[in-house]
């Protein structure tokens, strides 16, 4: 009798965490289950080694080739930061999609970018995004930018070698003002003032360099990230779609909408014309 009434007693649903963590306090801490994400590994002796064998262009075994582009950036300035992406996805030379939204919203405070592996760039910002409202729950405050920053390239780094394709810029306002971290797959972190990430990057770096000022209006601020991820759109087969904007003050991100790239190109030429005339 006693082994049919635990046979049913518990949900066909439940996981082996949620039925330990039930068992040992009496209730289900969604926050303790969710703590460690875990994924399906190659079933071989050392899963490191079988991916980079794989995914390194100069093994012999070279089998997985992660085709992909893209053109962000970020840049502090006296009035804060300013965020521009494009929306071009492309498995090589096929044109996914031209309406990918690459700048995740982490909280009213905190911007994340898309760069790489779309898949592993949405889903760490997100996993990010659920520590930093775990962490003002518990300490009744905002998280820094630095310790945002700090707590994805920890996560990313325990998977180093086993095959992600990340390259992120997170950005915000905290109690120090402004900041602006990159961080990358290998667990790389590092703060700065200006980041272009992408294939398109050095197409952007030269309209940046060439335009950066720190004491920029916000009017021309917004305008030089605009203009940036436009002249990458332009130069780069694998950046394209439109230009998505952000600007980050004290007060949080204010969205500064989304431009296609193809009226953009006819608003620059007659620019131009109308400055050589």
């Amino acid at each position: 009798m006693n082994r049919f009434v635990e046979k049913f007693a518990s949900s066909p649903f439940q996981t082996p965490l949620e039925g330990g963590i039930v068992k040992m306090h009496g209730h289900y801490d969604a926050a303790q289950d969710l703590a460690y994400p875990t994924f399906d590994i190659p079933d071989v002796h050392n899963p490191v080694d079988f991916l980079r064998n794989v995914t390194d262009e100069d093994s012999p075994e070279y089998k997985i080739k992660i085709q992909h582009g893209t053109t962000t950036l970020a840049f502090e300035f006296q009035g804060g930061v300013v965020v521009a992406v494009d929306s071009r996805a492309t498995m090589g030379n096929y044109i996914a999609s031209q309406t990918v939204k690459k700048v995740i919203e982490i909280n009213p405070y905190l911007l994340g970018t898309l760069a790489g592996g779309a898949a592993d760039c949405q889903y760490w910002e997100r996993e990010l995004g659920r520590r930093c409202r775990l962490y003002e729950l518990r300490n009744k405050e905002r998280i820094s930018v630095a310790a945002a920053s700090k707590l994805l390239a920890n996560m990313v780094y325990s998977y180093k070698g086993m095959g992600l394709s990340m390259g992120t810029m997170v950005t915000g306002w905290d109690q120090s003002g402004p900041n602006l971290f990159y961080v990358d797959s290998d667990g790389q972190r590092l703060k700065g003032e200006i980041f272009s990430v992408g294939s398109g990057s050095t197409f952007a770096y030269g309209v940046l360099d060439s335009g950066y000022d720190y004491n920029l209006s916000v009017s021309d601020a917004i305008e030089l990230g605009k203009r940036s991820i436009f002249h990458a759109t332009h130069r780069d087969a694998m950046s394209g779609g439109s230009v998505n904007l952000y600007h980050v003050t004290e007060e949080g991100w204010t969205y500064h909408g989304n431009h296609d790239v193809g009226p953009l190109y006819y608003e620059y030429q007659d620019q131009m014309a109308r400055g050589r005339q």
